[in-house]
């Protein structure tokens, strides 16, 4: 059997067995490709049942020359991930990878918005043109949400439960959460799609989309990330952002003002508190704060 077919097995096994998203799946066979374009470049013909712990770790020590140890920690990852599986399915005895160790990656903390560069980044909008109803609304509920940018543009009018105050998310691994919506968010939402989206002709299968393109489709990641990279040139804001900031501030924003980690864990739909915990970085400043408040002998 060549890799190929062990690949779109294990590919079947993430998609049904483990529920795991199209993104992820999509990762995971990177890391695989990855190894495979090391043994052809290299000349090394093995199959994934008989590659050896040595080339494995040629391979890793070749990896940690091209990328940084973030990205080397994912591979790594994703490849034991895979030989794992051979072995579930007795078709290894052992993984090649386990004695090698992921490398020290630290806390990687992203920018943050501040509550004014949000304001200035969502009045910087041109509400003029029909995309710019959608752009404000997509980004009040991105923001007031703490959505994952897939989670927004899979967004389903048939999510919205405004009576009660909730959308439905479907997250990672096709999981469903119920997240809290403001009023602000709601109205955007409403006007947008009274004014606009009413108006649009929609593409067959994306009748239930929320938000769509001026083609009547769902709109791409990339283009969620292109609307933001734009309004920060045209406010001068000189900070490396993207649409997983907008969750990253309101993780931070809330904790800020008194939210208790596990309410921020349900609304962020993450399945270890730990995950949290990177998000919701606190600065020096708000921690002296917690202790002049809360602790016991914060007074002479």
């Amino acid at each position: 059997m060549e890799w190929i077919t062990y690949i779109n097995k294990f590919q079947n096994y993430l998609r049904i067995e483990r529920g795991l998203s199209k993104n992820t799946i999509e990762n995971y066979t990177y890391d695989i490709e990855r190894l495979l374009l090391f043994l052809h470049d290299h000349k090394i013909n093995v199959s994934p049942i008989d590659i050896t712990e040595e080339t494995c770790q040629e391979f890793i020590y070749s990896v940690s020359k091209e990328v940084n140890p973030r990205s080397q920690s994912r591979i790594l990852s994703g490849l034991k991930s895979f030989f794992s599986y051979l072995i579930f399915e007795d078709l290894r005895m052992n993984n090649p990878l386990e004695l090698i160790d992921s490398p020290k990656t630290g806390r990687k903390l992203p920018d943050t918005l501040s509550v004014i560069e949000i304001d200035k980044l969502i009045k910087a909008i041109d509400l003029s043109s029909n995309e710019g109803e959608r752009n404000r609304a997509m980004l009040e509920t991105l923001y007031g949400c703490g959505l994952r940018v897939s989670e927004l543009i899979t967004l389903k009018i048939s999510d919205l439960f405004f009576e009660e105050g909730f959308i439905k998310i479907t997250g990672k691994g096709n999981k469903q959460r119920f997240v809290p919506i403001s009023v602000i968010a709601q109205k955007f939402i409403t006007i947008y799609c009274e004014s606009v989206r009413n108006h649009a002709t929609i593409q067959k299968g994306f009748e239930d989309t929320l938000f769509l393109n001026r083609r009547g489709k769902q709109l791409t990641r990339a283009m969620i990330f292109t609307i933001i990279k734009n309004l920060t040139v045209q406010i001068n804001l000189n900070k490396n952002i993207s649409p997983h900031t907008f969750r990253h501030s309101f993780a931070t924003h809330l904790l800020e003002n008194g939210a208790d980690l596990r309410s921020i864990q349900l609304m962020l739909g993450h399945e270890s508190i730990t995950t949290t915990e990177i998000y919701v970085h606190l600065d020096r400043k708000f921690l002296t704060e917690v202790i002049n408040t809360f602790h016991p002998r914060k007074s002479g």
